[in-house]
């Protein structure tokens, strides 16, 4: 039975951005906002209109906030904030672990090991919810890198609303342990394959944080 991992965030709290990739959903949305706050005096029309908006800034502020981690020094390391959804043994020896994210949680993944990315491939699909298991045919952006234990492949899939992956790093970038890498827009999950041989130290249901989670067994 895989023992309890420490999942609260380390976050600095003076150093939290905003993710890059979150222009085109938030700039229009807090514009909006701004404009109807702006004649809210002026216009009942604007009035009505500015409470929903500003919440929604607000939220969207909220979703595509970046914070900054103190990474955790181990083998493999999550790469996504959420809960642990799935871990199913493969084929070929392999163990995946799927994490779903909800809208609550940072979107902005990291790399789960250090190493060199030898493949981004965007793969069209669909958007069913990212917990359903038909989501496996989803839009999704799959990822190898190239690191100490060899091959280690993880998977960003899209969600219902998430309709937008967004890499930060191309093929042939090295990467450092818990580097971001890229952004999903809303709602999701992510996989990642351990090798053979690697034993898992997380449990169905267990939280994860991004940077911070250890997901093997050392």
């Amino acid at each position: 039975m895989p023992h309890s991992q420490t999942s609260a965030p380390r976050d600095s709290r003076a150093g939290v951005r905003l993710a890059r990739g979150a222009s085109p959903w938030l700039l229009p949305t807090v514009a909006t906002a701004a404009l109807s706050v702006a004649k809210a005096r002026r216009s009942k029309g604007a009035a009505v209109v500015a409470v929903p908006a500003t919440a929604l800034a607000a939220g969207m502020l909220w979703f595509f906030r970046d914070p900054e981690r103190e990474i955790t020094q181990g083998r493999v390391i999550s790469p996504a904030d959420g809960v642990v959804q799935s871990i199913m043994p493969w084929k070929d020896g392999r163990t995946r672990v799927a994490i779903f994210m909800s809208p609550l949680n940072v979107h902005v993944n990291r790399a789960p090991l250090a190493g060199t990315v030898t493949s981004v491939e965007h793969i069209p699909g669909g958007f069913v919810p990212a917990f359903n298991k038909e989501s496996e045919n989803n839009e999704r952006v799959v990822w190898h890198f190239d690191t100490e234990l060899g091959d280690i492949e993880m998977i960003q899939i899209a969600g219902a609303v998430a309709r937008r992956i967004v890499p930060y790093v191309p093929q042939g970038t090295k990467v450092e342990q818990g580097e971001r890498i890229g952004l999903i827009r809303f709602g999701s999950r992510v996989d990642i394959y351990l090798p053979e041989g690697v034993e898992v130290d997380v449990e169905v249901g267990q939280k994860t944080v991004a940077g911070v989670t250890r997901i093997d067994r050392g």
